[in-house]
């Protein structure tokens, strides 16, 4: 008897949390849609910023922005600079090795009296200074017999010269370079009239 007694609270026992199971499972989805709407709910008010959110943002990323935009042209400023001030080295550097030979020429002529030498040093030293000049691109503008040329040449002087060179260039009193195709410095000529 004792057995069935047991097995019968048993049964009872487990009919009654069936029952109690089923009324929170009825219960459970009435109170999970409410929760899933209140979450919903509380989720999009999260998502959307208030006004003064939105402009505090907007007014950080343009802070951002514009130190970023002050940064960048600060650094591109100096990095001009320096280009500008390494630029000519390479062109410096090579006019050195022509500063040494006039130096050595210098001290030649104080100790020679060999005029054809001393002449045959200058000489060496101008065309290796020329050399040195056309490396770089760097042209002396051929004037002397053609045309004047406004575009390369500067008129210092008119000289009565005859009808067949007038408008030629007479003399050149200071030649011009050019490099490339920019002008470096006008040659000043003589024109005929």
């Amino acid at each position: 008897m004792n057995s069935q007694t047991a097995d019968t609270e048993k049964d009872m026992k487990t009919s009654t949390q069936e029952a109690e199971n089923m009324e929170q499972t009825e219960k459970q989805p009435a109170t999970d849609n409410v929760s899933v709407e209140d979450e919903a709910a509380r989720d999009n008010v999260s998502v959307e910023p208030t006004l003064e959110e939105q402009i505090a943002a907007w007014r950080d990323k343009y802070l951002r922005l514009q130190a970023e935009f002050d940064n960048f042209r600060k650094r591109t400023i100096k990095e001009k600079m320096e280009l500008v001030e390494r630029g000519s080295e390479g062109a410096w550097k090579a006019v050195l090795p022509i500063l040494d030979d006039m130096e050595r020429a210098v001290a030649a002529s104080a100790k020679s009296d060999d005029i054809v030498a001393l002449r045959e040093g200058e000489s060496l030293v101008m065309k290796k200074f020329e050399s040195v000049l056309n490396g770089a691109g760097i042209k002396a503008i051929e004037c002397v017999g053609m045309p004047f040329n406004e575009e390369e040449q500067e008129a210092v002087a008119r000289f009565a010269a005859g009808e067949d060179k007038r408008g030629l260039v007479i003399d050149c009193v200071q030649r011009g370079y050019k490099m490339g195709e920019h002008v470096l410095r006008y040659a000043k000529v003589v024109v005929g009239e």
